[in-house]
């Protein structure tokens, strides 16, 4: 295929300010992309074709108005997980969480962080797949159906952020937002060969986006370079007032420095990303990976997180009980489905059904669980223990940054960042682990402590897996202390310019 987007959102708009393409003719191509390969990929639940080509026709007016300043993603086109609100008004969006309860349901606001790119200059083209309310590590507990993953469509492609990450390998847009709460941008992400960073808690406003679990919820871009990912994340990055959990800082510059060089690099490697259920290519990638910083004159150590085993229970304790309570309003009153009733029916009836029929069985399965660990009895046992853990994974990482982790090599150093995978395997088969919710949650083990710490992170493309005709992406993740997405992106960046992996795209017909 013709690749819509072949260069960095800085050259299209470069190409854009110098009048050698259109945004009109951008828009176009990314459309045509969508219209041509969703009907296999399933990545889009909805596509703004008058919308977004009106977006770029002003566009090319404000271009041509040579006195309005140049705006930093002029021209970026942009797909959006489908639990990010986007006015309706803009070509009649609705925001369904891929989720019966919501499948009707139009937003009166646009996010804060989608806000932040349309006033930078970018182009909403489609609302992406996802599974419903971002449970899920595949994309495949949705009503829309599963996403295939554009480097083997018998394969998942990642989740819940899957359609985001689809998108944007598969060249339907420049670029992506997706949402992270233990792992839904970086592991769709290291399996569709993307860069994608996961902010620091706090850094980008919650504001617009439905809530799964609160304290772990964080909005995130996808591209394909290091460059991207940081004039994106810039650009959504900053204080909110509409969001009490956002941070009172201002945006950070991610770009201006990015090709420097970090002097005297440390990066911490976890004696936990070595485990013995890791597929042998994960563990090939790490170690070649290690090879490559080291030949970039990097101090590589082993250290140790001892909490981290407990991060899944963790997790999965903390995550279900916030979306237990986040969850209560789509009631089929205030929010969501209503079901039918009959005349004997009452509010419980009402309730009950309407929560039934709009939820589907992942969604229920994780109500259930956060209802019974918040329940009388058992919140000592299993809430309060769960964020003890948490305290704990946290202090592991502190531990490390500050050089006080418990290390193999001494003397022990301060990492700059910790290199681990984000998956201990390639991406599976569509429908292998559907029946098996425990396997599926073994996905997230490299993800979680990211969000339980509150941390940034960024999935690196680190390799390939051959399997028969296919190559699998690997990825790897680097994660930093907070609000260190500027180091994150300049170490990723010393590793794209090493390495070819990221330069790779899906053979799509």
């Amino acid at each position: 295929m013709t690749d819509a987007h072949p260069t960095t959102i800085a050259d299209t708009r470069s190409a854009l300010l110098d009048r050698k393409v259109s945004a009109v003719d951008i828009t176009r191509a990314s459309l045509a992309a969508i219209d041509r390969l969703n009907p296999s990929l399933n990545a889009a639940t909805q596509v703004f074709h008058d919308a977004a080509l009106q977006r770029a026709a002003q566009l090319d007016a404000r271009i041509a108005d040579r006195r309005a300043a140049p705006l930093p993603l002029l021209g970026a086109t942009i797909a959006l997980k489908d639990n990010i609100c986007l006015d309706s008004a803009y070509g009649d969006a609705r925001t369904t969480c891929a989720s019966r309860t919501l499948e009707h349901y139009r937003s009166p606001f646009t996010a804060s962080a989608v806000q932040r790119l349309i006033d930078a200059g970018a182009i909403i083209v489609a609302k992406t797949n996802l599974d419903e309310f971002a449970m899920g590590s595949s994309t495949e507990h949705s009503i829309f159906g599963p996403t295939r993953n554009p480097f083997d469509r018998t394969r998942v492609c990642g989740g819940s952020s899957g359609g985001s990450a689809c998108a944007v390998a598969a060249g339907m847009a420049a670029a992506a937002l997706g949402s992270d709460t233990g792992g839904s941008i970086r592991q769709p992400a290291g399996w569709c060969n993307l860069f994608a960073l996961k902010p620091t808690y706090g850094r980008v406003s919650r504001y617009g986006l439905v809530a799964y679990a609160s304290s772990l919820d964080q909005i995130g871009p996808f591209a394909r370079c290091v460059a991207d990912t940081a004039l994106l994340t810039s650009a959504i990055c900053g204080h909110d007032p509409a969001d009490s959990t956002s941070a009172g800082l201002p945006s950070p510059d991610l770009t201006s420095d990015l090709d420097r060089p970090i002097d005297k690099l440390v990066l911490g490697v976890p004696r936990q990303a070595r485990s013995a259920a890791n597929h042998p290519a994960v563990t090939a990638a790490l170690d070649a990976a290690i090879k490559t910083f080291s030949h970039l004159g990097a101090v590589v150590i082993d250290i140790d997180l001892p909490h981290a085993e407990h991060g899944i229970a963790a997790y999965y304790i903390i995550a279900t009980a916030e979306a237990s309570s986040n969850l209560a309003r789509f009631d089929g009153i205030r929010y969501g489905h209503r079901a039918e009733l009959a005349p004997s029916d009452d509010l419980f009836d009402l309730y009950a059904r309407s929560r039934a029929e709009g939820l589907g069985p992942e969604v229920q399965r994780r109500i259930m669980l956060g209802t019974h660990v918040l329940s009388s009895g058992y919140y000592d046992a299993y809430y309060n223990t769960a964020l003890k853990a948490r305290r704990l994974i946290k202090r592991d990482f502190d531990d490390a940054f500050a050089g006080t982790a418990r290390a193999a090599s001494r003397p022990s150093h301060a990492c700059h960042a910790v290199l681990m995978p984000t998956s201990p395997g390639p991406a599976f088969a569509l429908g292998e682990r559907s029946s098996d919710p425990m396997s599926m949650y073994l996905e997230d083990i490299y993800t979680v402590g990211v969000n339980l710490a509150g941390l940034p992170a960024i999935t690196i493309p680190a390799g390939f897996h051959r399997d028969g005709a296919s190559n699998l992406p690997i990825g790897l993740q680097l994660i930093g202390p907070a609000l260190a997405e500027g180091e994150l992106t300049r170490i990723a960046r010393m590793f794209e310019l090493a390495t070819s992996h990221s330069s790779i795209r899906p053979a799509l017909a």
